[in-house]
Parts: structure tokens; sequence; C-alpha cells
């Protein structure tokens, strides 16, 4: 079963909200698709945001991996793959070790790490709109 919301940019909050709702207790693996410049991070963040993080949300492209606290204090994970080349390097960096931590896990460019997602991954999709909105479709 997959949903589609279109949104504009200053309704990021209120999507975030409405994921974390529609994803169950069992989905600690999310994973976000969509070209450069769709809104990824910037979903992600508003996520951050509505888990009760109160670090500075950024972008692990270059770090690849994030991590912060949520409003109990526990650790999730925001991971960003974009610069890998291939699985080895994912699988250097501990993805395997994130991905059965059971903690929350929000994967950018999740494409070369695909086969090593478990089947109740929450999957969301990023589109841009010809009038600059955004389409998320998520399953």
């Amino acid at each position: 079963m997959s949903n589609t919301i279109v949104y504009a940019l200053e309704e990021v909050g209120q999507i975030a909200e409405r994921l974390l709702k529609t994803a169950t207790p069992e989905q600690t693996i999310w994973t976000f698709t969509g070209e450069i410049g769709a809104g990824k991070t910037t979903l992600i963040k508003a996520i951050c945001r509505k888990l009760g993080s109160e670090e500075t949300i950024s972008s692990p492209t270059f770090s690849l991996v994030n991590e912060y606290k949520d409003q109990e204090g526990e650790t999730f994970y925001h991971v960003d793959l974009y610069r890998l080349n291939d699985t080895e390097e994912a699988l250097d960096i501990g993805i395997e070790e994130y991905l059965d931590s059971g903690r929350r896990c929000l994967i950018e460019w999740p494409g070369l790490i695909e086969y090593l997602l478990p089947e109740d991954t929450f999957r969301i999709k990023l589109e841009i709109g010809s009038d600059s909105s955004r389409k998320i479709i998520f399953l």
C-alpha cells in the first residue's frame, strides 16, 4: 500500500508528523530517495525536530552518519550514502550494525544497500513538482 501527498516546503513539519504517525513502531529503518534538491535532508531535519532532537541537524554527506537523541534520550541515526561508490564501502562504515541496532535509521540514497534492508522498511520517495511543490510517495 502506498500513499501520496503533495505539499509546499513550508508544510514540511506537518508532513514529518504525518509520517511519524503512519509508520509502525517496527519500522525503524526509513529510506529517502529522490533527485538532488528534492528535499530529503529538509524532511529528515523536520522528522528529527518532531522526534524531539534539540541538536543542530545537518546533512551527513561527508561524515556519512550523524547520531542524534530523541525526546526520551534514545539514539537514532541519519545516514547519507550519496558519496559511496559500492556496497563494500557501506559495509566498511558498519551499515549492518546501524540496520541491526533496533534504533531508528533515516537513510538517504539507500540504493547500494537495498538488498540489506528489512522487508518492513518505510520507503519514502520525494519528487519536485513543476510549481516547486513536493510530492512524497511512501509505503
